[in-house]
């Protein structure tokens, strides 16, 4: 009687719980939420002021008395109070509690949420994920890996006795893998990321031109003239940030190879995590990759000329995914379909 009140009152939904940014996917109708995963809270209390793209907008700017912050740091959970508000605010946002005036959600209209989670994160961090789920009204939990969720959302025949690649880089992490018989043979997570190229840019700024720029500014440069390949025309970009010497607001020019530059180590680390993957790939596996290559998702996958230069570095074909951004969580929500498949590698 439970498990009918509980399919016809609930709602499932699936979870890209990302460092930079939250997508959320609802059965039957698709993915209704993109937020960034920042939270602003009341600085000493849970009060919980913004989240999600009003509390990105206070990022840098807020008084003594607000902090507005990530609580996910390479994909996995940094504050755990914090994560917890962020994942009410989700949960609530996308299935509405209807027709309750008072009180917590009751047991039999809790969703059930599949949420996406890197690879190879320990057991703890799988326990503090579902914790904070359960906690922010969640029903029963399913973990399911990052890449695996990546390479079910862009269509690649994960199920086939056949090896396929996929590359998925967000904001925290790197996730690379390679899939055959709807398992990860080979898989590898680092923190060389969306966030990492913030930061090395901002290093390079501060060291090269004595400039502090916030976050926000880092992640403008990265966009508009970020590269890992050289460009047939080289771009120029002004920025303003804080001189560290005069303490004043100074404007200044910066050009598109000086940020390819200062994003090279962080480029090269996600080549490395994808050679070095692909240097433990079993030889028949390497034969199927010469066919189908290597599949990129994730926002930071975006980054001009990384699909050419991972390409240059492996010898093997690399494409973009269709919609790079919403591939984990489009993996999501055709897992959260297939019951057999949650059953099997739900997380315990």
């Amino acid at each position: 009687m439970f498990s009918k009140l509980s399919s016809l009152f609930s709602t499932d939904i699936g979870i890209d719980l990302g460092t930079a940014n939250s997508l959320v996917y609802v059965k039957d109708r698709g993915i209704v939420l993109r937020e960034p995963s920042v939270v602003a809270i009341q600085v000493g209390t849970k009060n919980v002021l913004a989240v999600g793209s009003e509390a990105r907008a206070m990022l840098g700017k807020t008084p003594a008395n607000i902090m507005a912050s990530r609580p996910m740091k390479s994909g996995v959970i940094a504050d755990f109070d914090v994560t917890e508000a962020m994942l009410k605010y989700f949960i609530d946002k996308a299935c509405p509690r209807r027709f309750i005036k008072s009180g917590s959600r009751p047991r039999w209209n809790r969703p059930r949420v599949v949420v996406a989670v890197p690879s190879g994160i320990t057991e703890v961090s799988k326990r503090a994920i579902e914790d904070a789920a359960h906690n922010a009204g969640a029903g029963e939990v399913f973990l399911v890996e990052e890449p695996m969720a990546a390479a079910i959302g862009v269509g690649l025949p994960v199920s086939e006795p056949a090896g396929s690649m996929i590359v998925d880089i967000g904001g925290g992490t790197c996730e690379v893998a390679i899939i055959s018989l709807a398992g990860i043979v080979h898989s590898r997570s680092v923190s060389a990321a969306g966030d990492a190229m913030d930061e090395s840019i901002r290093k390079y700024v501060h060291r090269v031109y004595n400039l502090l720029i916030g976050e926000r500014t880092a992640e403008r440069i990265k966009k508009e003239i970020g590269s890992a390949f050289p460009m047939e025309e080289e771009k120029t970009m002004e920025i303003s940030g804080r001189d560290i010497v005069a303490g004043l607001p100074k404007v200044m020019t910066i050009t598109s190879e000086e940020i390819r530059d200062a994003l090279q180590d962080t480029v090269s680390q996600i080549v490395d995590a994808v050679k070095v993957t692909l240097g433990n790939c079993e030889p028949e596996l390497s034969a199927d990759l010469v066919d189908r290559g290597i599949v990129l998702s994730g926002g930071s996958s975006l980054l001009r000329g990384l699909d050419k230069l991972i390409s240059q570095q492996t010898g093997l074909p690399v494409t973009m995914a269709d919609e790079p951004l919403s591939a984990v969580a489009d993996g999501t929500g055709i897992v959260m379909s297939q019951l057999d498949f949650l059953a099997k590698n739900k997380t315990h």
